[in-house]
């Protein structure tokens, strides 16, 4: 079969299998089969493919159809114009995480923030994108996982940052040595308990760990604000992802500390809010 008849017959198998954006995942395993960019499959779509893979190809849209993300196939995602090594350890970047970083970056720039904690790293895509575009950064990156860590280390080394790293694992914050940060940021757990057995088979495919937020998917939340003041030096800023109809617990949450003020929230490109950001007494 030539390439584009390939594409086609694995495009039919993902759409019979009700996965989402069939003609693009059917095309994006055919660039990593044969490890080509996008304009060669475009120049080339009348090439035969050789037999070994043609068998891998289909193999991987085998995974695929039985609900694996396209990402721990490929292992790779792009995030901040990046490209980031993925497993099954790590939840997959997501774009809407990128608001989060771009809010981040300007708070950064407006208070001169060079220290910052960003707690739940998972993959390190958050650590790594602050070290990358905040000038003389020191990031420290938290997780309970030591597999995650391992993985946010390899991200760190391929986008050049690892000198602007530690990594610590910790439970949130029992395990980290007493310090204060311009910023503390996190994208925690925030799934309820009882939903995640509900949610797209791709999605169940990532570590629940990264996933599982408690029984009303606030318990990282409660813990973060209870504890996040002892960490932030004076007028430092703390900047959580929501989930898009956790706006107001959150804030509500925040509000009865009474150490934050200025809390706001930032919607995502698809105008769901995605961003509690509030500042410390």
């Amino acid at each position: 079969m030539t390439i584009r008849e390939t594409i086609r017959k694995g495009m039919i198998k993902l759409k019979n299998a009700n996965i989402n954006e069939p003609n693009i995942k059917a095309r994006l395993i055919m660039q990593y089969v044969l490890n080509k960019p996008r304009e060669y499959i475009i120049v080339n779509d009348n090439k035969i493919v050789n037999l070994r893979d043609e068998v891998n190809y289909f193999k991987a849209i085998k995974r695929l159809e039985d609900g694996e993300p396209l990402q721990h196939i490929t292992k790779s995602q792009e995030f901040m114009k990046m490209n980031f090594y993925v497993n099954e350890d790590v939840l997959i970047p997501r774009q809407d995480t990128e608001i989060l970083v771009e809010e981040v970056i300007k708070i950064a720039k407006k208070i001169n923030a060079k220290k910052i904690l960003d707690m739940c790293t998972g993959s390190g895509a958050i650590a790594i994108s602050l070290a990358k575009y905040i000038e003389n950064s020191k990031i420290t990156a938290v997780d309970i996982s030591e597999k995650a860590l391992n993985v946010a280390k390899i991200n760190a080394k391929n986008n050049n940052v690892a000198n602007q790293i530690t990594f610590v694992k910790s439970d949130l914050f029992k395990q980290l040595p007493k310090d204060k940060f311009d910023i503390i940021v996190s994208n925690p757990p925030y799934i309820k308990k009882d939903i995640i057995k509900i949610l797209d088979k791709e999605v169940q495919k990532e570590p629940h760990i990264a996933l599982d937020g408690g029984n009303d998917g606030l318990d990282f939340y409660r813990d973060i604000l209870n504890n996040a003041q002892e960490y932030l030096k004076f007028n430092g800023y703390l900047c959580l992802e929501i989930g898009y109809d956790q706006k107001n617990q959150v804030i509500d949450l925040a509000e009865k500390q009474e150490k934050y003020k200025n809390i706001y929230c930032k919607k995502d490109l698809y105008e769901n809010d995605r961003v509690i950001a509030m500042s410390i007494w």
